[in-house]
């Protein structure tokens, strides 16, 4: 497992990068880099969170997560406990189980009007790839949304 790390500075306060990250229609504009995708549940601590969206066959995949921890404008930390498969929880195959455990933060820092998020997460060693081209054009993408809507 490899944990992986990046970073956007987003001219806006804390509160308005906190809210258009987690806002769940802002949430699917800016994950858009990732594919269609959408969340089921909620961010508030110990609550259970799935992330959506839809295989190469058009069925429901994703990842099934718990939030560890929810500071308000500071950090979200998850925990990976499964995935969906075919739109069913799997929490028992050997696919499921290699993640399992695995976290992922969002931590966010205001400095004289801007926001820096930092996120890192683990990856498997054949996902690495994927999130360096992903989650950099997404970070920009939720740069955009935020300041073009400030």
């Amino acid at each position: 497992m490899e944990k992986l790390r990046y970073s956007v500075t987003i001219n806006a306060p804390v509160q308005d990068v906190w809210t258009t990250m987690l806002n769940e229609a802002t949430y699917r504009e800016w994950t858009s880099v990732f594919g269609e995708s959408s969340y089921e549940g909620d961010w508030n601590q110990g609550s259970e969170i799935r992330f959506l969206g839809h295989d190469g066959d058009g069925s429901v995949a994703g990842m099934i997560a718990t939030v560890e921890e929810n500071r308000p404008n500071e950090l979200i930390s998850l925990r990976y406990t499964g995935q969906v498969v075919n739109g069913e929880d799997d929490t028992t195959s050997e696919a499921a189980k290699a993640f399992m455990g695995s976290h992922e933060k969002y931590a966010f820092s205001e400095f004289q009007g801007a926001t820096t998020v930092d996120v890192e997460l683990d990856s498997e060693d054949e996902f690495v790839a994927m999130f360096d081209d992903a989650w950099p054009p997404a970070l920009e993408k939720l740069k955009e949304i935020v300041e073009t809507r400030n």
